[in-house]
């Protein structure tokens, strides 16, 4: 999609959260790789997310908007929505009050929800290559867990049918690459036409 994007004269620039920064990356280790979180509350990762996601916005999304170009963002707000308010179960209520602060008014126009059978993901995410000298401290929840992170997160496309778009994750990746094409020239979203 960035080829695609570029070739019709775009500038886009591809982050990832938790991280695309110096001070996000090393949140993310904390959040990810350390063996010091372990025990890390639910509070504490909600935070910690929201601190990434805000310095990643203030220092680089907002400036790369600001100079007219399309971001694409390995996840972003909805992840924390999910995550740590429905499958942590820390009120929504708060968790979109952090998530609000953090993102500073900085909303995606799209979003691409990649769906799959909890079970089947995990399956997947075992498959992929991974550092001998440390361990995904998010990837070892239980499968209800993800359970519910799905039904979260499919729950919030129903309620934003107009940003969230379904694509089925057991697809190829050329065949969910065309599907996303196809709903970014269909809605514009500053996308221009040939």
């Amino acid at each position: 999609m960035q080829g695609a994007l570029r070739e019709r004269g775009r500038q886009v620039l591809v982050v990832r959260e938790p991280g695309g920064s110096a001070v996000g990356e090393q949140i993310r280790h904390i959040l990810k790789y350390s063996a010091d979180s372990r025990g890390m509350t639910p509070e504490a990762e909600l935070l910690l997310f929201a601190a990434s996601r805000a310095q990643l916005t203030r220092e680089v999304i907002r400036p790369a908007l600001d100079a007219g170009m399309i971001v694409i963002s390995d996840r972003f707000r909805d992840s924390t929505t999910v995550y740590q308010g429905v499958a942590r179960r820390i009120p929504g209520a708060f968790v979109e009050e952090v998530n609000a602060f953090a993102v500073a008014g900085c909303e995606p126009e799209v979003t691409f929800l990649l769906d799959m059978d909890a079970a089947e993901a995990m399956q997947r995410a075992r498959l992929r290559p991974r550092r001998a000298d440390r361990e995904d401290r998010m990837e070892q929840e239980p499968i209800a867990f993800y359970q519910a992170v799905r039904d979260g997160y499919l729950a919030l496309a129903r309620a934003n049918p107009k940003r969230i778009f379904v694509l089925n994750a057991a697809a190829s990746e050329s065949v969910i690459a065309a599907q996303a094409w196809a709903i970014l020239e269909e809605s514009f979203h500053g996308i221009p036409r040939d």
